[in-house]
């Protein structure tokens, strides 16, 4: 059986990347979607989280969320992130929220905030999407 490079291996959702950095799935959907990610193996020489695992888990979520949007046929390619960091974390799991703010037929604008356990916000990132034939 041949498939697609666009399809999502249910045995690694998140990707490579995802699985080497720990994200588990919780939710997912093209409106909302919700995964976690452990703080341990994650970090930044300093012992805190490091910005680029954050920005990991969100252009995972926000790609994830963006290709469901798509549909069949079609596939969705990131073409803008950015982030502000305004808390860091040293331990435990954070956990990301994305949220749809337009999705239209070739763009896909999602918002996700990372939080840690205890519900502070560590990050708000915002990716837009392209939505592709394939």
């Amino acid at each position: 059986m041949t498939t697609s490079k666009f399809e999502v291996d249910p045995a690694a959702p998140a990707g490579a990347l995802g699985l080497k950095m720990g994200i588990e799935l919780l939710e997912l959907g093209a409106e909302r979607s919700v995964a976690r990610m452990p703080v341990e193996g994650n970090t930044q020489p300093y012992g805190i989280l490091h910005g680029g695992a954050h920005m990991v888990l969100a252009e995972s979520l926000g790609s994830m969320s963006a290709h469901i949007h798509a549909g069949p046929g079609r596939y969705a390619v990131g073409i803008e992130i950015g982030a502000s960091h305004t808390r860091s974390v040293s331990e435990g799991w954070v956990i990301g929220t994305c949220t749809a703010i337009s999705l239209g037929r070739t763009l896909a604008v999602h918002e996700v905030v990372i939080r840690d356990e205890a519900g502070n916000r560590l990050s708000t990132v915002r990716i837009t999407n392209l939505l592709r034939d394939i």
